[in-house]
């Protein structure tokens, strides 16, 4: 690859939920003294409006103050223009038609960073495949960031370690580079495969906890549930290739872990909201952001029945958002199996 320089002058995000946002913040926050420009491409003018005027975007964030060196456009030519790293923070299932809009207009040597964690429905795609499709880029100029990113702690800077996965370690420790901010903590690796996994599966295994939480289980069950599901995650990585050390770490259990436990999980709050009785249509309207384990759960299902590889807990909670099983039913269901030894290795 051409040799980079020490930090990005442009950073471009795409997508001002709080996910982008907070990591457009984290840019800037670490290019601050750098005189980097980080520029948020924002769907909807209003939210364009309260970024640059206010500095906040209090739909998402709420009160938390953004850097000066951070502004919001509805263009995407005027986000784009010389960027030297762009991220991507749209929706997983719109990632697609989304980038048929950029094609064209990413300059030549930069870099795509996906903070998206979803499989596309239809093809069970990661999102890294989607973007190498849609762009024509080679793989070591996409990078996948994954992780605990709660994004509401992060925009409050409260101390966060995260990855920054690329098959090109110098491209991913640059990448690291730029995001490093007093509260942010970025470590690398080159397991794209492992990271994005681990993103996409704990979404929907923090449906699963959400409603054990929504019917009054302790915490017995979801520690059991969250770590045979995090067994079911790491089948699945390794099926496709990644790595089992990954697992384990931020990307893995740490993830998992967060999204599981927080009340600021969308998956989480999805799931209690099922529990509670809200019918599927009911828990999309009463989001303001995806629950992308909603969303991705069947293309999760779909790619392990491809494999062979068996899911349990995956296949239950898909159960229930098609309305095969009740969530009174899901409970007793999500770990009576066979017995057998326990790891990776048993269903």
């Amino acid at each position: 690859m051409t040799p980079r320089s020490e930090h990005p002058a442009v950073v471009a995000v795409l997508g001002a939920g709080s996910w982008g946002t907070a990591f457009a913040k984290i840019a800037a926050d670490s290019g601050a003294e750098r005189g980097t420009d980080v520029r948020l491409w924002a769907r909807r003018p209003e939210v364009a409006a309260d970024i640059n005027g206010r500095h906040r975007n209090t739909q998402y964030l709420k009160d938390t103050v953004l850097p000066a060196n951070l502004r919001a456009f509805t263009d995407l030519g005027e986000v784009l223009a010389g960027a030297d790293m762009v991220v991507l923070a749209v929706p997983a299932q719109s990632l697609r038609a989304q980038l048929k809009d950029v094609a064209g207009r990413i300059p030549a040597e930069a870099v795509v960073v996906s903070l998206m964690k979803g499989l596309e429905r239809g093809t069970d795609a990661r999102m890294s495949q989607v973007i190498a499709e849609e762009l024509g880029l080679p793989a070591e100029r996409i990078a996948v960031v994954s992780g605990p990113n709660l994004a509401m702690e992060i925009a409050r800077q409260e101390p966060t370690a995260s990855v920054v996965a690329c098959t090109d370690l110098d491209t991913a420790a640059w990448i690291a580079e730029a995001c490093t901010a007093p509260y942010f903590r970025p470590y690398t690796n080159e397991d794209v495969v492992g990271t994005e996994i681990g993103g996409i599966v704990k979404n929907v295994i923090a449906l699963a906890v959400g409603i054990c939480d929504g019917k009054g289980m302790g915490d017995n069950t979801k520690a059991s549930v969250m770590t045979r599901g995090l067994a079911e995650t790491t089948r699945l990585a390794l099926a496709l290739g990644g790595n089992a050390e990954t697992m384990a770490g931020l990307a893995g259990m740490g993830d998992l872990i967060a999204t599981c436990s927080s009340p600021l999980s969308r998956n989480h709050t999805a799931g209690t909201l099922l529990a509670q009785g809200l019918s599927l249509a009911e828990v999309n309207a009463s989001m303001t952001q995806t629950a992308e384990g909603i969303k991705s759960a069947q293309a999760v299902l779909d790619r392990a029945t491809q494999l062979g590889v068996y899911m349990p807990i995956t296949e239950n909670v898909v159960a229930v958002l098609q309305g095969v099983i009740t969530v009174d039913e899901l409970g007793p269901r999500l770990l009576a199996r066979e017995l057998k030894s326990e790891g990776v290795s048993a269903p």
